[in-house]
């Protein structure tokens, strides 16, 4: 495949900046860099205009070095919350992906931030709180608080139902032995005018009296 230099007057992600000379293909140079105005070709005439591309670029990078240093300063006080389901277990389904926290950074705080600028050391498969750092300049990191919160509504325990007095059944109290060992010792202590008489049965014939024998043996004289 031919190569042709080009002069770069557009900084293009993964190329080169303004006033770089580069070499690339004949088909990409001549359908896409030249009619998008992204590059002119390598000549004596176009080798003129290097200086001012050169000061057209330290102007850019000085912009974005200002802009995203603001920018770091801001993320650092936020807090970014991503909603995501979860299983009854509390556990996610998948993980927080850098599109989903640049989503939610245009949403809440109306901040675009290229994806590829958010940089996530380890998977975040947890509900709770994570620091992700942010990657926006070449000179510049910040780091940004991730909240990660359950949309799946907790469980709520059943209740037993009530009964018909609209009270919950309770169990029936049970007495220890010695309870009723103790209840039984109370009762045997005390005096005989205390205790409760028992009634006297209707058909129960009254026993005869004794008759001593002292006054058996006055008879009989």
């Amino acid at each position: 495949m031919a190569k042709t230099q080009v002069i770069l007057i557009q900084n293009i992600v993964g190329l080169g900046g303004e006033s770089d000379n580069v070499k690339v293909s004949a088909g990409y140079a001549r359908n896409y860099l030249f009619p998008q105005g992204l590059a002119i070709p390598l000549t004596a005439a176009n080798k003129r205009r290097i200086e001012v591309l050169k000061q057209r670029r330290g102007d850019r990078e000085a912009h974005e070095f200002n802009t995203m240093s603001e920018l770091a300063k801001s993320v650092s006080n936020l807090i970014a919350v991503v909603s995501v389901k979860t299983g009854d277990d509390g556990k996610m389904f998948g993980a927080v992906t850098a599109g989903m926290i640049a989503d939610q950074l245009k949403t809440q705080f109306d901040i675009a931030l290229d994806k590829k600028k958010i940089h996530i050391e380890h998977p975040i498969k947890a509900l709770g709180e994570h620091d992700v750092q942010l990657h926006l300049h070449a000179d510049v990191k910040a780091t940004l608080k991730v909240r990660v919160e359950s949309t799946t509504p907790l469980a709520i325990p059943a209740t037993p139902p009530p009964d018909a007095k609209g009270k919950t059944e309770e169990a029936p109290r049970t007495e220890s032995r010695g309870h009723k060992r103790a209840e039984r010792v109370k009762t045997d202590g005390q005096p005989a005018a205390e205790t409760a008489e028992r009634p006297a049965r209707p058909d129960r014939k009254p026993r005869p009296q004794r008759v001593e024998k002292t006054e058996k043996a006055k008879s009989g004289e």
